[in-house]
C-alpha cells in the first residue's frame, strides 16, 4: 500500500461476474429452464459398465470383478477396486454409478458397526441384505444406481445375496451384475459345481471375468479374486484380463478332449484296473456306450 501511495497508483475498477454466468461448480442452462428438469431431459447421457460375479461353493464365496471404470467411451480409471470389504466377514462387489457405491457401502459399514456395538456380534449377511435394501428402497426414482452382491459367512455358513438400489433383495448361488454379465453366465452355468474344489472355483471366476473382459467394451483392466472363507476374507490376486484370455485361448477346448478321446482305439488305451488304484481314461467306466464298439473280423 505504501508503494502504491508513493507512486500516486490506483487500481482500475473490475467489474464483478456476469449474472448471466453459471455459479461455480453448477450447469449454464438457457435462461428460463428449471436445471434439473433441462438436465434430466437433455443432458449427457454416459454409459457405464462393468463386470462382477459371485458364487457360492462348499468352501466358501468366491467374488470377481474387472477394474475397469468407464463413463461412456472414456476409460475413467483401468485399475479401480470393485470390490469393497464390509468387515471380516463381509464383502460386496459393486456395479453401477462409482460414488453411490462407495457411498452406501460406507453408510453399511457404520450401520453394521452400531448394530454390532448394541447386539455385542456382528448382524447375519441376511440382516446385512435386508438392512442395505431398506435403506436404499427409500431413494426410489431419484435416479440411485447401485447393483451388488453381498457375500459373506456367518453362523448358517457361506450365504450370498444380491440387492438393488431399488429395494430388490435376492438369495441364490451365482450372481452376476453388469453390461458383461451374459458372457459371464455363460461360463459359469457351463463350470459350475457347488463341490467344486478351490482351485477350480479360482480357475472359473477367473475364467468368466476374462472372457466377459473379451466381449464387453465397458469391461477391462484386470480382474480381482476374493476368497471369503469361514475365517474370513481373503484378496487372493489381481491378474491383467488380457493375459488371461490369451492364456485360455491356448488351452484346448473340453469338447476337443472328449472327442479324441472318442476316436482313439480300444486297443491303444491301457486299461487300469480298479483294484490297483488306477482310474479308466476318459473317466468312462466298462459298459459305457461311448466306448468304441469291437469290430468282429471276418
Amino acid at each position: 500500500m505504501a508503494l502504491q501511495d508513493v507512486c500516486k497508483w490506483q487500481a482500475p475498477d473490475t467489474p464483478g461476474l456476469s449474472s448471466h454466468l453459471s455459479p461455480a461448480g453448477g450447469w449454464a442452462v438457457p435462461r428460463g429452464c428449471d436445471p434439473p428438469t433441462f438436465l434430466q431431459t437433455h443432458g449427457p447421457r454416459l454409459a457405464h459398465g462393468t463386470t462382477t460375479l459371485a458364487f457360492r461353493f462348499r468352501h466358501g464365496v468366491i467374488a470377481a470383478a474387472d477394474t475397469r471404470s468407464s463413463c461412456g467411451n472414456y476409460v475413467a480409471c483401468p485399475a479401480s477396486r470393485k470390490v469393497i470389504p464390509v468387515h471380516q466377514h463381509l464383502l460386496g462387489t459393486t456395479s453401477g454409478t462409482s460414488a453411490d457405491c462407495a457411498t452406501w457401502y460406507r453408510v453399511l459399514q457404520r450401520e453394521l458397526r452400531l448394530r454390532a456395538l448394541r447386539e455385542g456380534q456382528l448382524p447375519s449377511v441376511a440382516s446385512a441384505a435386508k438392512l442395505l435394501s431398506t435403506m436404499m428402497s427409500r431413494y426410489r426414482g431419484l435416479d440411485l444406481c447401485v447393483a451388488t452382491a453381498l457375500c459373506g459367512w456367518d453362523r448358517s455358513g457361506p450365504a450370498l445375496f444380491y440387492v438393488y438400489s431399488d429395494g430388490t433383495r435376492l438369495q441364490g448361488d451365482i450372481f452376476s451384475v453388469g453390461s458383461g454379465s451374459p458372457y459371464a453366465y455363460g461360463v459359469l452355468d457351463r463350470g459350475y459345481s457347488y463341490d467344486m474344489t478351490t482351485q477350480e472355483a479360482y480357475a472359473l471366476a477367473r475364467c468368466a471375468v476374462a472372457h466377459a473382459t473379451h466381449r464387453d467394451a465397458y469391461s477391462g483392466g484386470s480382474v480381482d479374486l476374493f476368497h471369503v472363507r469361514e475365517s474370513g476374507w481373503e484378496y487372493v490376486s489381481r491378474n491383467d484380463a488380457w493375459v488371461l484370455y490369451s492364456e485360455l485361448q491356448k488351452l484346448p477346448e473340453p469338447e476337443k478332449q472328449e472327442e479324441e478321446a472318442g476316436q482313439t482305439p480300444s486297443e491303444s488305451v491301457s486299461p487300469h484296473r480298479a483294484d490297483e488304484g488306477g482310474e479308466l481314461s476318459a473317466g468312462l467306466v466298462p459298459g459305457d456306450s461311448g466306448l468304441p464298439a469291437e469290430t468282429e473280423t471276418p
